[in-house]
């Protein structure tokens, strides 16, 4: 497996941004790429899209206060095309049913019928979608 990693900035304070405070970390096992968006605060550059790559299933957080806008995230889930898109790190339904809601606009929205998943390259959906995972 191959850990990589790409820094972004992160709100420090009410108005005030860390510079590489935040790490999008990328696991390659596989042929498959998983991303972990972190605690994204801003929009990315093309830059920093470059760094990515591709990424396969991507992990979002949906919270959409403390990190991005519900809007913001689903920019980052346009622009990198990931095949599954899973939900993270959301405080109460209100927030999570809104990114669904707006998701679903524009990607399936897929419930899971367990807490786990199991993936490979090979069988990921010709068309992107996002994978709820129901948690504990």
């Amino acid at each position: 497996m191959l850990i990589r990693n790409v820094t972004t900035d992160i709100r420090s304070g009410v108005a005030t941004m860390e510079a590489d405070g935040n790490s999008i970390f990328i696991f390659e096992v596989a042929g498959l790429c998983i991303g972990h968006i972190g605690h994204l605060h801003h929009r990315l550059s093309d830059e920093h899209y470059a760094r990515i790559g591709r990424i396969d299933v991507l992990m979002v957080p949906v919270d959409g206060s403390y990190t991005m806008s519900s809007e913001g995230m689903l920019e980052v889930v346009r622009r990198l095309r990931s095949s599954i898109i899973l939900p993270m790190h959301y405080f109460g339904q209100i927030s999570f049913n809104r990114f669904l809601r707006r998701m679903g606009e524009d990607i399936p929205v897929e419930m899971n019928a367990g807490p786990s998943v199991v993936l490979s390259l090979n069988a990921l959906p010709e068309r992107p979608k996002v994978l709820v995972l129901p948690g504990y």
